[in-house]
């Protein structure tokens, strides 16, 4: 009886994504099946994991995500490793607690390729009870106060819901590894003459306990941390 020998298959490469969405992670295990399943179709998960014990890293990978491991903890360190490891033209960034859904960066997405603005910010709308604690609203307030004053942006919130273009972005030379790494995004784009634009989007309660923002200890080391920031010259970088 003669054998059939299947003919070999085709080697299937995987389209570059279209966006990249970097998604800073630490004990995440029980948000990212919502994060994940929130990606829109054609973007790429870009999990950074900033020394989960919980099995993020694993339930990620599950998930078809990509994942990144930062050994260096700092919400800064973890999103320059995630832009570092983007590929896409555009690179996004989300919270990886379910406090933010990604598929809202769509829009965001649609208006740099349209040429209209250079960096789109989310600005936080809470929805719920609890899902943006006072001291964190008042603190955030106050620093986008001191951002108008040094820039001239009137900005209203400095939340991790933005999106960009990935080279010019790795231009900026993003220093800071801490809290106050997204202002910094923000600072330097507008000393390089961005179009900077802000939307006002949903912001739920988060799920797990907060590592920041929801402690009046991670709020104040986020002003300081943001402060320093402003305090820098143009250009300054990150001791």
């Amino acid at each position: 009886m003669s054998s059939v020998t299947s003919p070999p298959h085709d080697r299937v490469v995987a389209a570059p994504p279209d966006v990249d969405v970097v998604l800073p992670c630490l004990n995440e295990a029980a948000a990212l099946p919502w994060v994940l399943a929130r990606i829109p179709d054609g973007w790429r998960a870009v999990v950074v994991d900033n020394g989960s014990t919980d099995g993020s890293a694993q339930i990620a990978r599950a998930l078809g995500a990509s994942v990144v491991r930062e050994e260096r903890r700092g919400f800064g360190a973890a999103c320059h490793a995630g832009l570092s490891a983007a590929t896409a033209d555009i690179v996004c960034f989300c919270d990886c607690d379910a406090s933010l859904d990604p598929a809202l960066l769509v829009p965001f997405v649609a208006e740099l390729r349209s040429g209209a603005a250079d960096l789109v910010l989310g600005r936080r709308r809470p929805r719920g009870r609890g899902a943006w604690p006072a001291h964190a609203r008042a603190g955030n307030l106050a620093l986008a106060r001191l951002l108008r004053r040094r820039t001239g942006l009137r900005l209203h919130d400095l939340g991790p819901l933005r999106a960009a273009h990935r080279v010019p972005l790795l231009g900026l030379g993003l220093t800071d590894r801490r809290s106050g790494y997204p202002l910094e995004m923000v600072v330097r784009a507008a000393d390089a003459g961005w179009r900077i634009a802000e939307h006002d989007v949903p912001y739920l309660p988060r799920t797990g306990v907060s590592k920041v923002t929801g402690t009046w200890r991670g709020t104040w080391q986020t002003v300081r941390d943001m402060r320093r920031v402003l305090a820098r010259p143009a250009g300054g970088a990150a001791e």
